[in-house]
């Protein structure tokens, strides 16, 4: 084996790694908010249409990163991450729909969903910039 590939297996293995661990931790704290969310919208406000989005947009993010930290290659772990990235945005579209339509007025954690799902982006650009990157050296 050269030492490019070995090189690339090396960094490739522990960005998943420190990726995995910190995405994981990140994106179990909003699943659990996501949750909640959804069960006030629908319990208190009997709103059933956007909570549903929100709660599908919010599972695909999940999934695609599952798979992302399974995948058999850094361009199908970039490509899962990439999906993720779109539906974090998709998750905060829908999270400004709600707050817009003042569904979200008397949300206890309005501004934890608020700030959390920002951060899950943020760490979702972060990953796919560094991969990009990786990928062109």
């Amino acid at each position: 084996m050269d030492n490019n590939l070995i090189s690339f297996i090396i960094i490739f293995s522990s960005l998943v790694y420190m990726t995995s661990y910190n995405i994981q931790e990140t994106s179990l704290s909003f699943a659990l908010l996501i949750i909640d969310t959804y069960k006030f919208l629908t319990e208190s406000k009997s709103e059933y249409v956007l909570s549903k989005q929100l709660l599908r947009s919010w599972t695909s993010i999940w999934a695609n990163i599952q798979e992302a930290n399974q995948g058999t290659s850094k361009k199908d772990f970039l490509y899962k991450m990439n999906i993720s990235l779109k539906e974090a945005h998709e998750t905060e579209y829908r999270i400004t729909l709600l707050l817009k339509s003042d569904y979200l007025t008397w949300y206890k954690h309005i501004d934890k969903l608020v700030t959390q799902s920002k951060e899950l982006a943020k760490v979702l650009i972060k990953i796919v910039k560094t991969t990009k990157d990786r990928l062109n050296e």
